[in-house]
């Protein structure tokens, strides 16, 4: 059937008529890497075949942080960039269900009749091999199965995905990438460049007193990132990309204050205050330093400046994904 716009439906009990009766790719998908891209991608080519709807069934907030809320999960897709990447594979619509205790008390079977079959009417699920629900995660791949078999509904689970390495693609391999700096390795995880959405404020404004300008943007978790220097894409929500060069950190030459990813724009001189933008992260140029004057640390942003334009004018794309995404 023809894709047109994602829709972000805040509910099961949200869904339309008309993408009721689908293929349904159930999971939390945070990051959306490569290993999710796989179940993605047998979800979509399932209803390409059968000409029916694709549809994503996800969770907000992500379950472990329910669990454990006084160590939140650090997300590496938050529920905005998440839907944008996976409208981006091709889907009609995602499902953000809520959450909570309540809901994860649900007894396996009622979370297929209520979830899957009265509230989606879903006509085939696919799930990753290690896709667990219901109460005390009682619900195994195997029982899912069998209770698509009692209730009409097919089933298809998929591997996990390999790296060239031969270890699981997963979200916490990423983070612990990302937590060291390593964005290359991450991307070749991802499958994409690691895109960062938020709204630019304005700081300090000492960047414009250097001749270094910067959009401004606050990190949640402030964790998930190395600190250091990065080249960087930036995307506003026209379309219009535009390169440039990142500090994320705390500004060890003049306040170390509270982490923040400033970033400053090519050839740039528009009013971004205020508005929301995503960020591709393209390579990490060095680790964030302590100057002992002004002059040097301009002298090493001219150096950083040059070494990220070199570099984005020769980057390519790693996938239709990321292409969607930075270029």
């Amino acid at each position: 059937m023809s894709r047109g716009a994602l829709a972000r439906l805040s509910s099961v009990a949200d869904m339309p008529a008309e993408l009721a009766g689908g293929v349904v790719a159930v999971g939390n998908f945070d990051g959306v890497h490569r290993g999710h891209q796989a179940v993605l991608a047998a979800a979509r080519q399932m209803a390409e075949v059968d000409r029916r709807p694709l549809v994503c069934l996800t969770f907000e907030p992500h379950p472990r942080t329910v669990f454990n809320p006084d160590r939140p999960v650090a997300r590496l897709t938050p529920a905005p960039m998440k839907a944008r990447l996976i409208e981006a594979l091709g889907f009609d619509a995602v499902v953000e269900q809520p959450f909570d205790r309540a809901f994860a008390a649900l007894d396996p079977d009622r979370f297929v009749k209520d979830v899957l079959v009265e509230s989606l009417q879903a006509t085939h699920v696919v799930a990753g091999f290690d896709f667990h629900y219901g109460a005390k995660r009682g619900g195994t791949p195997a029982t899912l199965a069998a209770a698509g078999r009692h209730s009409g509904f097919g089933t298809t689970l998929v591997p996990a995905l390999l790296d060239a390495g031969g270890e699981t693609v997963s979200s916490s391999r990423i983070r612990a990438l990302l937590e060291r700096g390593q964005v290359d390795e991450a991307a070749s995880l991802f499958g994409y460049r690691w895109t960062i959405r938020g709204t630019i404020g304005k700081g300090a404004q000492i960047g414009r007193t250097l001749g270094y300008p910067t959009a401004n943007m606050v990190l949640e978790p402030e964790t998930l990132l190395a600190h250091g220097i990065y080249a960087v894409r930036l995307r506003r929500a026209d379309g219009r990309l535009h390169d440039g060069v990142a500090s994320f950190g705390r500004r060890p030459t003049f306040d170390d204050g509270a982490a923040l990813f400033e970033t400053f724009l090519f050839d740039f001189s528009d009013d971004l205050y205020g508005e929301t933008v995503d960020v591709s992260i393209v390579a990490r140029l060095r680790g964030e330093e302590r100057f002992d004057s002004a002059e040097a640390l301009v002298a090493q942003m001219d150096r950083d400046s040059l070494a990220a334009k070199t570099l984005l004018a020769a980057v390519r794309p790693l996938s239709d994904l990321d292409r969607a995404i930075a270029f």
